[in-house]
């Protein structure tokens, strides 16, 4: 089983969910480095319950039928802690009674201290997060598992734009080349053009998004 491959019908299904919540919000917004893009995604607007408890059904769907082999969740603060907790119980309702842990930004010096809450970092851990920008949530991680003893399995993210750094490589493909790590995605940018070109209200977006991916897009 190819643990990259996306499932058409799941990618459809949650841009669609992204685009009913307004997480997934079309028009003109300036990126990181300066761009000028035709789509914003902001997964930090999944804040009901209800919405909070589909996404990270998303999550656990994805993950199961990647068939990646893990022992445990790490959610990074901090959009990765209830990204990691929620996943969790959306694991355990399909019957993976899955523990997690997670990072604080500053360590604590009382009580039982350090920088971990949750289960130990153990075995395979798998890193959960909402998207990969700069990579640097994800560094910070794959330190801290492997200073527990722990190894890093692979990462999750709920979209990958497929836009290019200052390089060739998208943020994507820089963490998998640098980690040696699979990048899950629930959905990706092409799904989301694909996804545009069947919506007759979201046509006058299509050909925007897909300039974008031409003018900006990893191979």
């Amino acid at each position: 089983m190819n643990a990259n491959a996306i499932n058409t019908s799941q990618s459809q299904e949650f841009i669609a969910f992204a685009c009913e919540l307004g997480v997934l919000r079309f028009g003109e917004f300036k990126t990181k480095a300066g761009r000028l893009s035709p789509y914003f995604f902001n997964a930090g607007l999944f804040y009901h319950g209800a919405a909070l408890a589909r996404l990270c059904d998303f999550y656990a769907q994805r993950i199961i039928a990647s068939g990646i082999s893990f022992d445990i969740l790490f959610g990074p603060a901090y959009k990765g802690i209830p990204l990691a907790a929620g996943t969790a119980i959306a694991l355990s309702r399909l019957g993976y009674d899955t523990p997690y842990a997670y990072n604080r930004k500053e360590a604590k010096d009382h009580g039982e201290g350090g920088v971990l809450v949750g289960a130990p970092l153990r075995g395979r851990v798998l890193i959960i997060d909402d998207v990969i920008s700069a990579g640097t949530s994800v560094r910070e991680s794959v330190e801290i598992i492997r200073q527990a003893g722990a190894t890093p399995a692979a990462v999750v993210i709920a979209l990958d734009r497929q836009e290019r750094g200052e390089g060739v490589l998208s943020a994507v493909q820089e963490v998998e080349q640098s980690y040696g790590l699979s990048v899950l995605s629930i959905a990706r940018l092409t799904d989301l053009i694909h996804y545009l070109s069947g919506q007759p209200e979201l046509t006058q977006y299509f050909s925007a998004v897909s300039d974008y991916r031409l003018r900006y897009g990893s191979e």
